[in-house]
């Protein structure tokens, strides 16, 4: 009874620790050119607290963990952070003279200069635009969400169809 006791107390613990593995954007690009995955980039600020909301709870459920860590390389993106990001042979900069507190450059293309936080962006394999999700998302919103972009529904057809024929 004792050793079915410390092996469930073990399990959760095990469950509650697990996280997503946030990567840097220079560390996931190198990844997926080993081993070619989608990308998801939380674009978020430090001062958004829905986005703070969204770390201790969303991204901690461990459904959600499970399927990032198997079909996606997470990134997470201060979009007010001031160190330049080189990609695909352009330097992204912050740029303190937009907004009242500045801006970077990457999260104004990835989010086409709609700066709302949080906004998840997924991008396919080639870092090509999938599509931007704005906004807080529980869990099991979340999950959908992440099921039709990593199985690749998205490609033929609409989430809002997607969620239907599925259920959920």
């Amino acid at each position: 009874m004792k050793f079915l006791l410390s092996l469930l107390l073990l399990c959760t613990a095990a469950s509650l620790s697990a996280q997503i593995e946030w990567l840097s954007w220079e560390e996931a690009i190198v990844r997926n050119e080993r081993e070619p995955r989608k990308l998801l980039v939380d674009v978020y600020t430090d001062w958004c607290g829905w986005c703070k909301h969204m770390d201790k709870t969303s991204f901690r459920e461990p459904a959600v963990v499970a399927y990032v860590s198997e079909n996606f390389y997470a990134v997470k993106l201060d979009a007010e952070q001031e160190e330049t990001i080189t990609f695909d042979g352009h330097d992204f900069a912050y740029d303190p003279t937009v907004g009242r507190r500045g801006v970077h450059s990457l999260a104004v293309a990835l989010l086409d200069g709609r700066m709302s936080y949080p906004s998840i962006v997924y991008l396919d394999d080639e870092q090509k635009r999938i599509t931007i999700s704005p906004g807080f998302k529980e869990g099991p919103q979340l999950l959908r969400e992440l099921t039709y972009v990593g199985g690749d529904h998205f490609k033929s057809t609409t989430f809002q169809d997607y969620v239907e024929a599925t259920g959920e």
